[in-house]
């Protein structure tokens, strides 16, 4: 066989470096994924080219790519880029995997059924809590979450509840020496005080949130956790404090930890005793 034959049937010479050229695109663009999902708020192309250390022509050439695919959309007004449904989609099956979105959702709908809120779930991510699903009150005035969404934990019902049954040393680590945001006059933002907090969230079994998070909304909150009784995500139950007052809190949180204590036997978990 001549030599220019072989080269016919054989793996062509330049394939190792074009390969390597298109693990580094495919790298890059999942790194401007990760951004944009960090920043629902959406940024401009200076930011991502910036967050993602590449120059401002490379960064769009690669946002246009992802845009033409679906992953990615920019806004016409501002120009900001953000991640699109094609993203979500492929998260969500990750999700959907592990069994935690698709376990829960027919507990989220007996709880609206039962108390007439609204009812979430969500996920720790780093400082903050995630909002993977949700179940709509059939009330006009509702607490609505925009899926993806994020709260910090201290600040909310389901940040709360994950915060609190975490390791004592992880806990300390993204509370002490920080200063936490105050988002309404409720919120609890000194160290010390969130401490005291998560003992007595440990005690009585979910969380609350009065106002903490939001002007006008209560919120109770309760663990889901996995086979090593470490919380795996957190259920909620959100409403108006006009239909959520103080004394229903108590009764909410009982049947929120109930219902949270039912997924993580679905789910082959152990409740910590």
């Amino acid at each position: 066989m001549s030599e220019a034959k072989r080269r016919t049937v054989g793996r062509p010479a330049s394939t190792a470096k074009a390969s390597g050229g298109h693990s580094q695109s495919l790298v890059r663009g999942l790194t401007l994924l990760e951004h944009l999902a960090a920043s629902p708020l959406g940024l401009a192309l200076s930011e991502v080219a910036e967050m993602a250390e590449l120059a401002p022509s490379t960064t769009h050439r690669l946002l246009q790519a992802l845009q033409s695919q679906g992953f990615v959309t920019q806004e016409n007004e501002q120009g900001l880029w953000r991640i699109d449904v094609k993203t979500f989609r492929i998260g969500n099956s990750f999700l959907e995997a592990r069994d935690v979105v698709a376990t829960s959702r027919p507990f989220l709908r007996r709880l609206t059924a039962e108390t007439g809120e609204t009812a979430n779930l969500g996920i720790r991510d780093g400082a903050t809590a995630v909002f993977l699903a949700q179940h709509e009150s059939p009330q006009m005035m509702r607490m609505i979450t925009r899926l993806g969404s994020r709260a910090p934990l201290h600040a909310s019902g389901v940040g709360k509840a994950l915060l609190a049954w975490m390791p004592d040393d992880e806990r300390a680590q993204l509370l002490d020496g920080r200063e936490l945001a105050r988002v309404t006059a409720n919120t609890l933002y000194q160290p010390d005080t969130l401490h005291v907090e998560t003992g007595q969230i440990r005690a009585q079994g979910f969380a609350c949130d009065r106002e903490e998070h939001a002007v006008g909304l209560h919120c109770v909150a309760a663990c889901v956790f996995d086979e090593h009784s470490s919380p795996l995500a957190a259920i909620s139950v959100s409403g108006p404090v006009a239909r959520i007052p103080e004394a229903r809190l108590l009764t909410l949180g009982a049947l929120v930890r109930q219902t949270a204590d039912e997924i993580t036997q679905q789910l082959g978990g152990q409740v910590p005793r």
